[in-house]
């Protein structure tokens, strides 16, 4: 069901398709429904089976006896050839550990991001972690020493226990100094068609050849709403969230998703945005780059 042309290599070894899969909604974490564990190994599952190859996840992915990791690895060990799962590491340590002013400095020594990486590999099942985020705080606030914590990981990297290396929730001017340090892979912002202050970045990581992950790529928490999102979803027949990812696919080749839902029927319709075709006039009108008939 993953449309052909949309596929992106990680690192020069990983081949993914765009239109990937977070896993936060499994677990409810921080904050909100979840699906019954049925449901959520179900949706894992048919992600596979729908060409999903990329999962987004993480261990602190935990809230009240349910885990993101733990689910992955229920729902698909041993897993599929080609399934790239990519977690993080950061200020958080363990799955319930959500008290940043206590976590903060713990979470990103030496020792802390030791902690996160094993314990990835314990979850997951896995002896390797293919990509791992060092997922920063919020901008513009006091952060921990960056480049010492991207080179714990690069040690970690370089003692086999980690593949490639990103980095989350960090400034054009973060990126640049995490280039500077080790070779990244990935840069997972928030960005979407009604949030693009990262308009700059996309563009500065796709000449670098790499690839940027939106979170929230359909709005998060402020779902989208506008009559012109709403005018071009209809004549697609789409709904607003899929022309959200739709343009996501079409603002550059380097954009590779990983839209979260608990629910199957979302699940599917996540994955049949890939194959959504937007014309010069639509791509006019919602603000592409060099608008012109593109897929």
């Amino acid at each position: 069901m993953i449309m052909g042309n949309q596929r992106w290599t990680l690192g020069g070894d990983l081949t993914i398709n765009r239109v990937g899969y977070g896993t936060m909604k499994l677990t409810g974490w921080p904050r909100g429904d979840r699906p019954d564990r049925d449901t959520a190994l179900a949706i894992l599952r048919r992600a596979v089976e729908l060409g999903v190859n990329h999962l987004d996840t993480s261990n602190y992915y935990a809230r009240d006896g349910v885990a993101a990791n733990e689910l992955i690895r229920s729902a698909l060990y041993p897993y599929p050839a080609d399934l790239v799962i990519v977690t993080k590491v950061g200020a958080l340590v363990e799955g319930d550990d959500i008290t940043r002013s206590a976590a903060e400095q713990r979470g990103v020594t030496p020792d802390g991001l030791r902690r996160g990486v094993e314990a990835n590999l314990r979850s997951l099942g896995v002896d390797r972690l293919d990509v791992v985020n060092l997922r920063m705080g919020d901008r513009g606030h006091v952060e921990p020493p960056f480049e010492a914590a991207l080179e714990s990981l690069a040690s970690l990297r370089d003692e086999g226990l980690v593949r490639h290396l990103g980095v989350s929730n960090v400034s054009p001017d973060q990126v640049a100094r995490a280039r500077a340090v080790t070779d990244i892979v990935c840069v997972q912002n928030l960005y979407n068609i009604a949030a693009r202050d990262d308009d700059p970045l996309v563009d500065t990581c796709a000449e670098a050849g790499i690839a940027y992950v939106p979170f929230f790529p359909v709005g998060g928490f402020q779902p989208l709403t506008a009559e012109h999102l709403s005018a071009v979803a209809g004549r697609l027949g789409a709904t607003v969230p899929q022309l959200a990812l739709a343009w996501l696919l079409a603002r550059s080749p380097n954009l590779v998703l990983i839209p979260g839902t608990g629910s199957l029927a979302h699940l599917e319709q996540n994955i049949a945005a890939g194959g959504l075709r937007l014309t010069g006039d639509d791509a006019a009108l919602l603000g592409l780059p060099q608008a012109r008939d593109r897929r």
